[in-house]
């Protein structure tokens, strides 16, 4: 598809993607926003351009460009979240990080599948209503809203002088936590998707059981391949410290692991790129293949990835029905009400102070690039409607200008007189 548009058509795209993301998101930053708020702005603001008609700039070949690069992009992007988990920091927080992860991954799943109960039921092109395709398009409604992005909370934080507190770290550990399972969750959705909806299978436990089987075996083959990369890359950093062909081996190490999970087990590619950061996270070289894997990633990948959200949210916007509206608008209260009220409840079942685990819930609200991709894998495994690309971006705008208020708010009484007038600055 991409190779089969005229290769010029792409680079005035490209140029302006590039040129507004970098402005746009310098602007976010400026305002203490995080700067993926300005890579979505960006194409939003150049979606306007789609409006006009017969315009010559995002074409139809145009855009099955971005979509090829954007695809790289997610792998990137969950490649480099991987290599960010630490967990040293999960097993020292243990039990609470748990509690609060579980509660935090069940219950917005759950208000988001009970939100998704108003939609009419996915009906076939013989005008049959297809409950089981119903039934993962609304637990895939729930998937989206398990994933969080704290990147603004961990910011706030830091700026509070409360990122090493207790409950500081529980909220990252957790977070760490939540990504890893919703990463899982949403591949055994699109697994079965694929089985028991495009497949040919009629025995339903069999399907199950399959699928379940492969994601078993792919965690045994990414453990077992990380195994023998472990001695791998031990040499190569012993020998080439710090050298550009060590993040270059872990860019094709992620690239495997995509391709090994989509194709071989049948588990969403971004789950691979994940597992391949989660393998080279604890490297004696992890921090430099970070940042090198970074710069890659947003000189061009990353800024495509969410202009392309932004372009097509906006096109989605005009086709969105009136009942979907409604859907949309529970669709956001469920996001922020299920993080806050199973995280802080999670938290409390913890023995942590009402006011700590009201913070828990209100640093755990935020949503980002995890949310955005989740909901593309469903959109194009086609197991949900597009039209929520738009309510996503109105969830991320709400919980990212939200969190950081909230919480300093919490700790309002709390925080040293040095420190508080640094953030009234």
């Amino acid at each position: 598809m991409f190779m089969a548009i005229e290769s010029f058509e792409i680079l005035l795209p490209l140029a302006l993607i590039l040129v507004f993301s970098k402005l746009l998101s310098i602007g976010a930053r400026k305002l203490g926003l995080p700067q993926v708020i300005g890579l979505l702005l960006t194409g939003v603001l150049l979606g306007l351009i789609t409006l006009i008609p017969n315009q010559p700039i995002f074409t139809e070949g145009a855009m099955d460009g971005i979509a090829f690069i954007a695809e790289i992009g997610v792998i990137f992007i969950m490649f480099s979240a991987g290599l960010e988990t630490d967990l040293k920091q999960i097993k020292e927080t243990g039990v609470a990080a748990s509690v609060i992860t579980i509660l935090g991954v069940l219950v917005p799943m759950g208000l988001g599948v009970l939100s998704s109960l108003i939609l009419p039921k996915v009906v076939d092109i013989d005008g049959n209503i297809n409950m089981t395709k119903t039934i993962f398009r609304n637990c895939f409604y729930g998937v989206i809203l398990t994933a969080t992005s704290v990147s603004v909370t961990v910011a706030t934080l830091k700026e509070l002088g409360k990122l090493n507190s207790k409950i500081g770290t529980a909220i990252v550990s957790a977070a760490i936590l939540d990504d890893i399972i919703g990463v899982i969750i949403l591949s055994v959705i699109v697994s079965l998707d694929k089985a028991l909806v495009d497949g040919t299978g009629t025995n339903v436990g069999l399907d199950i059981a399959i699928v379940l089987g492969k994601t078993i075996l792919f965690f045994v083959f990414a453990i077992g391949i990380g195994l023998l990369l472990h001695i791998l890359f031990k040499k190569l950093a012993s020998r080439y410290d710090h050298h550009r062909r060590i993040p270059i081996f872990a860019i094709a190490v992620a690239f495997f692991y995509a391709y090994a999970a989509e194709k071989w087990f049948g588990i969403a590619d971004i789950t691979g790129a994940f597992f391949a950061g989660l393998v080279l996270s604890g490297e004696k070289d992890t921090n430099y293949i970070e940042r090198r894997t970074d710069i890659t990633s947003y000189l061009l990948f990353t800024p495509v990835f969410f202009a392309r959200v932004g372009l097509t949210s906006l096109s989605s916007f005009s086709s969105i029905q009136p009942s979907f509206i409604l859907f949309g608008i529970i669709f956001i209260l469920a996001g922020i009400s299920g993080k806050l009220i199973g995280c802080g409840a999670g938290a409390k079942i913890c023995k942590f102070s009402f006011k700590d685990s009201l913070r828990c819930g209100i640093g755990m609200m935020c949503r980002a690039e995890v949310c955005l991709i989740c909901a593309q894998k469903g959109i194009d495994a086609g197991i949900i409607d597009a039209s929520i690309q738009p309510f996503i971006l109105v969830l991320i705008l709400i919980t990212s200008f939200v969190t950081p208020i909230l919480l300093k708010q919490t700790y309002k009484n709390e925080i040293p007189n040095d420190v508080s007038e640094i953030v009234q600055q």
